[in-house]
């Protein structure tokens, strides 16, 4: 396979990018322990786009792991998940923003920066907004659910090199929030990069 970009994400970056059907995406925790925040858009058409329902009901699954597949609103698979070194991905934790840290932390932490905002820089250069940001997914995040329904944002289960990598099943654009948050464990309060291969399938 041809590698056709070879990127290192900055710590708390967003970053967007077009992956052709059949191409592969390897996103890669280089440090351990750091959410990765993702939203996925039909290239050609982005009314289009991932659905945490419709992928959830579709795997009978709340977490994401080889062989899942991500599906959009509409039915249509757009990207499967092909190799998981983790095991295990969050689709329910949603993503931080300014107005939920202040809720949960406090209001002086309505400053810093969060995955909604890098959501926003990233999708903007395509022409979205805030009403096209959608339901998440959240890869290496640890999000366990109890048996009463609590949802508990624990410390991850990646470490240094493990790597997800998603085959685009139709040209898709890939929206990511290098997850910047410190308030909570899903960082282990120190946001590290990211790297991200995309490989062409050779004939």
């Amino acid at each position: 396979m041809s590698v056709i970009l070879d990127e290192v994400v900055p710590a708390r970056a967003p970053w967007s990018g077009v992956v052709r059907a059949g191409q592969t995406l390897r996103i890669v925790d280089e440090g351990g322990n750091q959410a990765v925040d993702c939203l996925l858009y039909n290239a050609h058409r982005t009314d289009e786009r991932y659905s945490a329902p419709d992928t959830i009901a579709a795997q009978r699954n709340i977490f994401l792991t080889t062989g899942s597949r991500l599906i959009s609103g509409e039915g249509n698979v757009m990207m499967t998940v092909v190799d998981d070194t983790c095991g295990r991905h969050d689709t329910i934790g949603g993503a931080c923003s300014q107005e939920s840290n202040t809720l949960r932390y406090g209001h002086h932490t309505k400053h810093q920066h969060a995955c909604v905002e890098n959501f926003l820089q990233a999708a903007g250069r395509h022409g979205l907004g805030k009403r096209d940001l959608v339901s998440n997914i959240n890869w290496f995040m640890n999000v366990p659910v109890e048996p009463d329904g609590t949802l508990g944002i624990v410390d991850g289960i990646s470490s240094p090199g493990l790597y997800v990598e998603l085959r685009a099943e139709m040209d898709t654009l890939v929206v990511i929030s290098n997850c910047p948050q410190v308030n909570n464990p899903c960082n282990g309060f120190d946001p590290t990069p990211i790297r991200l291969i995309v490989r062409e399938c050779d004939a």
